[in-house]
């Protein structure tokens, strides 16, 4: 009977020092090293995979993070000092700082440095 023991997700990257440094310092996640990639450790206790794939690496068409936040316009501030430029889609309804609002929760998408989609979003 399958009966898994455990859960974790993954994503790769194409440079893992570029995402140590990115996840670790501009977000101030904890990153741990795990045999071949790194530990991202998240608020809650959750772990997240990422791993090398070097050239071969496609970047995610979405999003593979959703970082929650209190109040996304503070965060979107503070991430923006740190040089983490969020992006803005066609046809959506996002404001000068790509924040969107009115379609659910207030999210701004932004990419790690191997160009997988992340965001913070308002709880």
């Amino acid at each position: 009977m399958f009966k898994p023991v455990g859960a974790f997700s993954g994503f790769s990257v194409d440079d893992l020092e570029k995402a140590r440094q990115f996840y670790g310092e501009t977000l101030g996640l904890e990153v741990t090293s795990a045999g071949v990639g790194i530990d991202l450790h998240l608020p809650g206790g959750k772990v997240v995979f990422a791993y090398p794939k070097g050239p071969a690496h496609q970047p995610a068409t979405f999003t593979i993070l959703n970082l929650e936040v209190e109040d996304v316009e503070a965060a979107v501030d503070e991430l923006t000092g740190r040089g983490v430029k969020f992006e803005k889609y066609p046809g959506t309804y996002q404001n000068e700082k790509g924040i969107q609002r009115g379609q659910g929760p207030a999210i701004a998408w932004f990419t790690d440095p191997a160009g997988n989609i992340l965001s913070v979003i308002e709880q």
